[in-house]
């Protein structure tokens, strides 16, 4: 349900992060003896209502016996914790869905490092030229997180200055190594991020 002026409600969410583990606190409203929370990865959408199996129960007093909430947070990137406070309807369990946010919090714990290479090849006198991208990653990317720019004349500054293209293909931690693209002799190209400040919080994008 839909938190009105009257609903129990999730405040004051903090966080700590200390080597690989979270700990998460929050104020309890009066009533509530059990919360559900999400995880989701950073770069993923996050659902306002997710589905129950992606739900965690924990309850008021396994929140007062560890003095809060723990996660592992292994890895680079980052994730985005919802938790949603739950009361009874009719002996079931309803989620308080909130708008104003109070009840999320998003964690980095560290840039993940993208390399790219761009390597252009241009027989005499011909009209278009071949380039061949590398992109190396420590962690799996998907597809849409980054994407291609061609400009005529100079290389593009920025996502914007040019023509995008997209991806097909996701890519796989270590190397990879995408197939040729024709080019015109005067054209150039470099990647960029999708989403600048949302994919640049979780990773760091250089040239090889």
């Amino acid at each position: 349900m839909d938190a009105d002026s009257s609903a129990p409600v999730i405040r004051e969410l903090v966080h700590q992060v200390k080597d690989d583990r979270c700990t998460l606190r929050w104020f309890w409203p009066d009533g509530v003896q059990a919360v559900y929370i999400y995880r989701v990865a950073s770069d993923q959408d996050v659902l306002d209502q997710p589905a129950i199996e992606n739900l965690k129960l924990y309850t008021r007093d396994e929140y007062k016996a560890n003095n809060g909430y723990h996660d592992r947070t292994q890895g680079v990137g980052g994730w985005v914790y919802t938790v949603f406070a739950c009361s009874m309807d009719q002996g079931e369990p309803v989620l308080i869905l909130q708008e104003d946010g109070q009840n999320r919090k998003q964690i980095n714990t560290g840039k993940a490092r993208i390399m790219y290479s761009l390597k252009q090849k241009r027989a005499l006198f011909q009209k278009y030229k071949t380039i061949q991208m590398r992109v190396t990653t420590e962690v799996p990317i998907s597809k849409d997180i980054l994407c291609y720019v061609k400009k005529e004349g100079s290389y593009p500054s920025n996502k914007t200055d040019g023509t995008v293209y997209p991806f097909v293909q996701h890519f796989n931690p270590g190397r990879n190594t995408l197939p040729e693209i024709e080019v015109g002799k005067n054209d150039f190209v470099r990647i960029f991020f999708t989403d600048g400040p949302k994919y640049g919080q979780l990773y760091e994008l250089m040239p090889e």
